[in-house]
């Protein structure tokens, strides 16, 4: 199946610890997602001098899977499933199956 969830879309958590939560895709990888804000961790790094790193306590963004994230449709303020349109000169579009607008401009 394919990934309905691309780079940039606006995506609102439906499970785990930060569940309702909104945030913007910033990376896929394969069938996880990184969303800016979302799933924050600490990561205790070493220094490396040679690559100019200061070591200590990081806090970044981990990847969540794909399954716990909906695309958020801000007409209805909820979190929306996706279907997809093919148009008359055979390009795809994404489309929100509630509606049918489309979430690709």
């Amino acid at each position: 199946m394919a990934n309905r969830i691309k780079k940039g879309d606006h995506v609102i958590v439906i499970a785990g610890k930060d569940k309702g939560k909104r945030g913007d895709v910033v990376r896929v990888i394969g069938d996880k997602v990184v969303v800016s804000n979302i799933n924050i961790i600490k990561r205790h790094t070493k220094p490396n001098p040679q690559a100019g790193q200061a070591g200590g306590v990081v806090e970044r963004e981990a990847p969540i899977h794909a399954s716990n994230v909906m695309p958020f449709n801000p007409a209805t303020g909820k979190g929306e499933r996706i279907g997809t349109k093919t148009l008359e000169d055979g390009r795809t579009l994404r489309v929100f199956r509630s509606s049918g607008e489309a979430l690709d401009a």
